[in-house]
């Protein structure tokens, strides 16, 4: 849940304002608006990676939350190294780097797991996402964030990507920054970042039409305050 969140750029100018908003476990929500709005910013504020704002934010107490951008590092090294980051290379089994990069579409790379390469290079930006899926697969977080972090690939493959991750992270809830209009059918919610006063963006929600309600049973113990 968010409460009387304000945050900043850096350069101490406001671009979101939240009175109240909860974003609800176990719904699928698509986050939606202009370049600029501060979707990333929010997402990386609810991430806990972003320091300039005041107000609350409370996460489930314990949850896992992983942050997927539009561009993933991907270090060098051998190629187990660069599917398991941020953990260590040896966290992950052999078998389960192999499922984790099929799942994500990268067959080919199966058998190239102990290879060392610049794979920031080598790879395509669509299978650089594709890598960092393959990452969320292995790490199993409560809340995934996506921000763009299917923008690479074609429709079909996202919407493939989108059913994989339903069926393999069913105790995962995604919560998908997009803009196309194909994502809308991926989720259950759509929340739009929309301008209030004095351009400052507020996210609004579009669908289900209901209030923003806690799920039932939902405890959130663990408040984090921004003080600008």
């Amino acid at each position: 849940m968010l409460r009387d969140l304000v945050l900043y750029l850096p350069d101490g100018r406001e671009i979101v304002c939240v009175d109240r908003l909860t974003i609800e476990a176990g719904t699928a929500t698509l986050v939606s608006g202009p370049s600029g709005s501060g979707k990333s910013t929010l997402f990386r504020a609810i991430s806990g990676i972003w320091p300039y704002g005041r107000g609350t934010i409370d996460r489930p107490a314990g949850a896992t939350i992983m942050l997927l951008p539009q561009r993933p590092y991907v270090p060098s090294g051998t190629l187990k190294t660069a599917v398991a980051y941020p953990s260590v290379e040896g966290v992950y089994s052999d078998q389960a780097v192999r499922q984790a990069l099929e799942l994500a579409r990268l067959a080919p790379l199966v058998l190239e797991i102990d290879s060392e390469d610049n794979w920031a290079q080598r790879l395509s930006g669509g299978e650089q996402q594709r890598l960092a899926i393959a990452r969320a697969i292995l790490n199993k977080p409560d809340w995934l964030f996506l921000d763009e972090a299917t923008s690479a690939l074609d429709e079909k493959l996202e919407a493939e990507i989108y059913c994989m991750l339903t069926e393999v992270l069913p105790n995962t809830t995604i919560v998908s920054i997009g803009h196309r209009s194909t994502l809308i059918a991926r989720h259950r919610r759509h929340i739009e970042m929309e301008p209030g006063q004095a351009g400052i963006f507020e996210p609004t929600p579009k669908f289900p039409r209901r209030a923003d309600s806690m799920v039932e049973g939902d405890k959130f113990i663990r408040s984090v305050p921004l003080r600008g």
